[in-house]
């Protein structure tokens, strides 16, 4: 092989490398190179989450793939046309009873997004969906009481709305143009937007070029979401080890006021999961915690976990990313607050 072809070789070769797959590859080398063991553990975690999460998984890509195929993703995006209000309303509503963790709802949100929802009533179910599901409530109610899972639900729906609402607030402004990464989609932040004119073929399986779409886009999305997730779960991993839920508790232990702003804060970085971390407040308010600093750490911890946050990231570009995480705070520390006044009163 000439020098020329190596050159060519060698960008083709660089142009094609992943560098999300590169920092994957590269913090299994350290952890096997410095700890052993906790790179077995990590790669056991990384495998059972995603194995957890490939039913969503699945269906989101299929469902992707799908309307990709048949065209039909253009009247999905249509159907919001004209509704957009309502239909954050209903988003929000719909996301905080929904069975989706922070992570589940993941490729769902992709789905919806390369389908063309518009950004507003998904930001809503984005937002509202990680907080509250049945099983989380049922957790809730018995280790906090049923007046805080009551509570919980209700601003669960109160953050989506902050968020679907400051979207279509934004809608008109440079700050929404384009919001979604090129590889995602082409959601509308206000209206839908319409991508395609072809006629819908619901039984796309006949046609040669559909099938090739479908494959081609199926292909695409899974691998999208399993990279991300797959550094998500990484991450995570090594945060639970390495970030123990006592020095969780010695972080936010005390009934200052000002913890509830710390907890909206740092709840992100130091949040567990949806279900571990119900006994962590539950036994920070024991110790003194206000309720209403408990609330911010599991309503602004669940919306921005690691998985999640990472998975956001690699949706959407970084404004809108910012937007999210500040969407997220202010509800938190929102929700805390008037938790904190309710009981006051």
């Amino acid at each position: 092989m000439s020098a020329a072809e190596l050159a060519r070789e060698g960008r083709r070769i660089l142009v094609s490398f992943d560098p999300v797959w590169g920092v994957f590859g590269l913090v299994f080398a350290v952890l096997a190179a410095v700890a052993p063991p906790q790179a077995v553990a990590s790669a056991r975690s990384v495998v059972a989450s995603l194995v957890h999460i490939a039913p969503y998984l699945l269906l989101a890509v299929l469902a992707a793939a799908y309307a990709a195929a048949t065209s039909a993703d253009h009247l999905i995006a249509r159907a919001f046309k004209g509704r957009i209000v309502a239909m954050v309303g209903l988003a929000a509503l719909v996301g905080a009873f929904s069975p989706f963790c922070s992570c589940g709802v993941i490729p769902l949100i992709a789905a919806l997004l390369s389908m063309g929802v518009p950004l507003a009533p998904v930001m809503a179910f984005w937002l509202s969906s990680p907080v509250m599901d049945p099983t989380m409530f049922a957790i809730t109610a018995g280790e906090l009481g049923l007046q805080f899972a009551v509570a919980k639900a209700l601003f669960a729906v109160m953050i989506g709305l902050i968020g679907g609402f400051g979207v279509l607030v934004l809608a008109r402004t440079s700050f929404m143009v384009d919001p979604l990464r090129e590889s995602v989609g082409s959601g509308g932040c206000c209206g839908a937007s319409v991508r395609s004119s072809d006629d819908v073929v619901w039984r796309f399986w006949g046609d040669p070029a559909r099938r090739e779409k479908f494959a081609g886009e199926a292909t695409k999305t899974l691998m999208f979401l399993v990279k991300w997730l797959s550094i998500a779960y990484l991450l995570e991993s090594l945060f639970l080890t390495w970030v123990p839920s006592e020095q969780i508790a010695g972080t936010l232990g005390s009934d200052s006021i000002w913890v509830l702003f710390g907890a909206a804060v740092i709840g992100a970085p130091l949040y567990l999961n949806g279900y571990a971390a119900v006994p962590v407040a539950s036994g920070l308010v024991e110790a003194g915690m206000f309720p209403g600093a408990a609330m911010a750490f599991l309503i602004g911890g669940g919306v921005t976990s690691i998985p999640a946050a990472i998975a956001v990231y690699a949706l959407v570009k970084r404004r809108i990313f910012a937007l999210y995480l500040g969407f997220s705070l202010i509800g938190a520390i929102s929700s805390g607050l008037l938790y904190q006044l309710w009981l006051a009163l």
